[in-house]
């Protein structure tokens, strides 16, 4: 996995917390819940990304 790819993930995941934050404090659901969906496809690609790399190594 490149730098640049960690970089662009960790960035993902981050601006999904940060809606989730809005979300809970404006008492927006839809928000709060594309906050979370949002982290749950930068940990996916943070998974699938390990899984690449572990191949390579071989």
């Amino acid at each position: 996995m490149g730098i640049g790819d960690k970089i662009k993930n960790e960035a993902e995941h981050l601006a999904g917390k940060a809606k989730e934050a809005a979300g809970n404090v404006t008492n927006n659901d839809d928000l709060k819940a594309e906050g979370l969906k949002d982290q749950v496809a930068a940990d996916a690609k943070k998974v699938g990304e390990s899984v690449k790399d572990e191949f390579k190594k071989d």
